[in-house]
């Protein structure tokens, strides 16, 4: 939701839920008693998890998705307590706030109510084992234990342990791409998609969304706090970016086309090389411009194409403002041509 619109006991609730790791604990505790089935019930379900680098067009894709009416997802009025979804929901369900539609912060169009689902499952990684990758410098590969893998295959059962008929989880989280091996030892059948967008267009979107959270939170500390706990350091004043390959250090300055054009490089660079044989990579522009692209994901995904959906993939493409590179930009070209050629071909091969 729009910052403006979290009152001052929204902003108390807020940092006592997320910012106070042994309360998130304890909810997540309480939480876990009231959960009647097990998790094996779920466990072999076709679960969605979409990822990505930011403006990949990740949220998009997991509304479509969501749209379907095939999936519960963590949504608005599952914060702040985001790890006890049974418990703040009837507590939640007493006092329902208006459910009026307004303009999310990035300023891109998409509009967000209480009932829009949410990349919020982060929280979870980040209080049981955010020290494992998350540093001053940056993000690092996640490998999580196998006890915390069961914990989190327990809290999406809690998730869809709520008062919905759904029993597949759709999971939109950036972060995801630190852990892929994770997820898909939690939930062996999921589907995990990975788009991808033409990088200079996706740089620039990235540099300009970084001037205007940067902007924003310079004027309020609150904006800044919230993304911090939910994990969301993919630009802004607590910018922090993946670091996946080691030793590798651009140098360019966080405000210039280059960092993002290398940062963009570097991330789908390490995703194409380490990850091919799991996630199906989509590139964003099929999606807007190849109607097979989507008829095939939803396929995939087990769930009606044709659904009247509020969210359509649009593509925007801006006049780029600013000096770069031309090498780095023709490198990152290179590696998005070749992740376009297996998209393609995998995507036509892809077996239910």
């Amino acid at each position: 939701m729009s910052h403006s619109d979290y009152r001052f006991i929204d902003r108390l609730l807020h940092r006592l839920a997320l910012h106070f790791k042994p309360v998130a604990e304890i909810s997540f505790d309480l939480d876990q008693l009231l959960v009647r089935a097990g998790p094996s019930e779920i466990s072999s379900q076709k679960h969605v998890f979409v990822s990505g680098l930011a403006r990949a067009g990740t949220t998009a894709l997991m509304r479509r998705l969501h749209d379907s009416g095939q999936f519960r997802s963590l949504t608005y009025r599952d914060m702040p307590f985001v790890l006890a979804p049974n418990i703040w929901g009837k507590l939640n369900s007493i006092s329902r706030r208006e459910n009026r539609s307004s303009e999310r912060t990035h300023g891109d169009g998409l509009s967000i109510n209480f009932d829009s689902p949410e990349s919020l499952d982060e929280v979870f990684w980040k209080i049981f084992d955010g020290d494992q990758y998350i540093s001053p410098e940056g993000l690092r590969p996640h490998i999580p234990s196998k006890e915390l893998i069961q914990k989190y295959v327990r809290y999406v059962n809690a998730i869809l342990s709520t008062e919905t008929p759904h029993r597949r989880y759709l999971s939109k989280n950036n972060n995801n791409i630190l852990r892929l091996d994770a997820i898909q030892q939690a939930f062996s059948k999921a589907l995990i998609l990975i788009p991808f967008r033409e990088p200079l267009q996706h740089a620039y979107s990235l540099l300009r969304q970084h001037r205007h959270f940067s902007s924003i939170q310079a004027e309020s500390k609150f904006v800044l706090s919230y993304m911090t706990w939910l994990g969301h350091h993919e630009f802004g004043l607590g910018h922090r970016r993946f670091l996946l390959e080691k030793g590798v250090n651009p140098g360019y300055p966080v405000d210039s086309l280059n960092y993002w054009l290398a940062l963009w490089s570097e991330v789908y660079s390490w995703l194409g090389y380490s990850n091919l044989q799991g996630p199906l990579f989509i590139a964003y522009e099929d999606l807007c411009s190849r109607e097979f692209t989507w008829m095939k994901l939803a396929e995939l995904a087990e769930i009606p194409s044709t659904r009247q959906c509020c969210c359509q993939f649009r593509l925007s493409v801006h006049p780029i403002e600013e000096g770069y590179d031309h090498a780095l930009a023709n490198r990152a070209s290179s590696i998005y041509n070749k992740l376009l050629n297996h998209s393609r071909k995998t995507l036509y091969t892809a077996q239910i």
